[in-house]
């Protein structure tokens, strides 16, 4: 079974696919360290083969293979390409080949839809989404299954990007609306989730803006140096993570303000094995849940693809 990117979208529908993150996170999945290995192109930059595998003993064996090659920005190329191959526990056969990247796109935002059907406020029904990408269009619809969004407003620098993503969501039907720069402040204030999905080093929003109540979902960050948030949004909030070992090592949202002192390693309240098994209660955990200010970050698990590649393969399969 091969599945192309329109076939991985159709066979992962964002509540079904929210659930098996949920489920995964309560397994004894096997998810070894993400290996890196640097590849000779001659006469070109250096290209980058990352292989991320996960395993469910007796069941499913599944690896992501992600080649980086950053010289083919230079010849009008896609500079990723991503694969997944989903195989038999039992026997190594081969069971399915699906496109990565909207397998990965997909898993990430329903990782964050995850995240807010913990932490954010049930009646939470304003959505700031900073940036306009695919992966934010993915947030938006993800965050939708798990919420009542009822208004959605679109930031992004490149305003012709947020203008067309409103105009694709009022289309559809959801009542939305560009925040231009001057209005970023207001419209965090007036959010109960901003989701982020940049790739900024330098921070976006600002944890003066957070009012109480407020979900803040970081998701663009994959770098110690990345930071979509500030120092002080992180101080006042209660933070959680997809994972620590992630968030520890990757997570810049994470990294800059420990070492800043501003956040102590022992201010992650919890991460998703922990939520998804009712460890922890997420905002539910606190007394005054609806004032607190919640983040999640999260820097991607290999437990998400295989939960994804095996909901695809059951979801056509039968």
């Amino acid at each position: 079974m091969q599945l192309s990117a329109q076939e991985v979208k159709a066979a992962l529908p964002w509540q079904d696919l929210v659930e098996a993150l949920r489920d995964i996170f309560t397994r004894k999945v096997t998810s070894p360290v993400r290996h890196h290995h640097v590849l000779n192109v001659p006469q070109e930059k250096d290209a980058m083969l990352l292989l991320m595998p996960a395993w469910l003993e007796g069941e499913y064996c599944g690896v992501k293979q992600v080649f980086v090659f950053p010289s083919n920005n230079d010849k009008g190329l896609p500079g990723l390409t991503s694969n997944y191959l989903l195989s038999s526990g039992k026997t190594g056969a081969n069971l399915a080949q699906l496109e990565g990247n909207e397998l990965t796109s997909r898993r990430t935002a329903a990782a964050s839809a995850l995240a807010s059907s913990y932490l954010s406020r049930q009646d939470a029904s304003r959505l700031l989404m900073v940036g306009s990408g695919r992966m934010a269009r993915n947030l938006i619809a993800a965050h939708r299954s798990v919420r009542s969004i009822t208004h959605v407003s679109v930031y992004n620098r490149n305003l012709a990007g947020a203008e067309k993503l409103v105009e694709d969501l009022i289309e559809a039907g959801i009542t939305a609306k560009v925040c231009r720069p001057d209005e970023l402040a207001q419209e965090a204030a007036n959010a109960d989730i901003i989701s982020c999905a940049t790739m900024s080093k330098e921070p976006i929003i600002k944890g003066d803006w957070l009012n109480p109540g407020c979900h803040l979902d970081l998701v663009g960050g994959f770098t110690p140096e990345m930071q979509e948030a500030d120092n002080a949004a992180l101080k006042k909030a209660k933070v959680f993570v997809d994972t620590r070992a992630g968030a520890l090592s990757e997570a810049g949202d994470i990294i800059i303000p420990l070492k800043a002192g501003v956040i102590q390693k022992e201010d992650i309240q919890a991460e998703f094995t922990e939520l998804c098994s009712n460890a922890h209660k997420g905002r539910n955990a606190y007394p005054d849940a609806e004032k607190i200010i919640t983040v999640f970050k999260s820097v991607g698990d290999s437990r998400e693809d295989l939960a994804a590649a095996i909901l695809a393969y059951q979801s056509l399969s039968k």
